[in-house]
């Protein structure tokens, strides 16, 4: 058995009830997925992306209606080290992505103000515009649970309002395009065991602002992090604090 195919059987096998299961279950309660869809799986080349690109391949293969998928890599200027890491990932994982070029960190990072934040809303946009150019109906992101609780934890403390990251979102811009996020009910520690069992590696940030420090050892003082932090804090006042959130509605 090859690499690749071993990859596979631990998703469906080996952690099948805490990342292919949960995959199932968001596509479904959400409707995430229609007969003779044709989705944009994007992979930035972290290990929650890839993740996402294996599971649309399961999906692929199992699913009892047809839909097209296309994999597709939207390099904002990574490094050559970093580029070359996504490159040898793809050709390990067996995912036939197409890596599609563009300026975006250049353009970002000549920023004085707020470089993240054009940063974030460029690559939305490419992402939009390329995808549309691939004949794609439907983007698919791989934000787990955690990002979920985190952002609408960080929206409440730090701009006073309850935005969330919805599992769907139509597209005001581009019409006929939406949004999805199948990864919805995934635990981001199940998708890291998943990865060290397999022995893989992925980038992390690769952001101009962290491609040459330690990444693990300066997420101190983020507000990501000190987000993860005041959450393990509130499940120690109240263990069922995430379960709760699941109780929200999502409009």
């Amino acid at each position: 058995m090859e690499k690749y195919q071993e990859i596979e059987r631990t998703i469906i096998k080996t952690y099948r009830a805490h990342l292919w299961a949960p995959f199932v279950k968001a596509l479904k309660e959400y409707k995430l997925l229609s007969p003779n869809d044709k989705v944009c799986v994007c992979i930035s080349g972290g290990k929650d992306s890839m993740l996402l690109a294996k599971l649309f391949q399961e999906l692929k293969r199992h699913s009892d209606f047809e839909f097209e998928v296309k994999y597709l890599v939207m390099n904002p200027g990574y490094n050559p080290k970093n580029l070359e890491q996504i490159e040898n990932n793809l050709r390990l994982m067996h995912i036939d992505a197409e890596i599609l070029n563009t300026d975006i960190f250049a353009i970002a990072n000549a920023q004085i103000k707020n470089p993240c934040y054009l940063c974030a809303k460029m690559r939305r946009g490419a992402l939009y515009k390329l995808a549309q150019g691939l004949g794609c109906n439907k983007i698919a992101l791989g934000h787990h649970f955690d990002d979920v609780i985190e952002t609408t934890l960080m929206n409440m403390l730090n701009s006073g309002s309850f935005q969330t990251m919805l599992p769907k979102l139509h597209s005001e811009n581009y019409p006929g395009m939406e949004l999805i996020r199948p990864m919805y009910y995934i635990r981001e520690r199940d998708i890291v065991r998943w990865s060290n069992y397999n022995e893989l590696k992925f980038i992390n940030c690769a952001c101009k602002f962290t491609e040459n420090i330690d990444y693990q050892k300066n997420l101190s003082g983020s507000k990501r992090y000190d987000t993860k932090v005041l959450i393990k804090e509130l499940l120690k006042y109240n263990p069922l604090v995430e379960k709760i959130y699941l109780r929200v509605p999502i409009m």
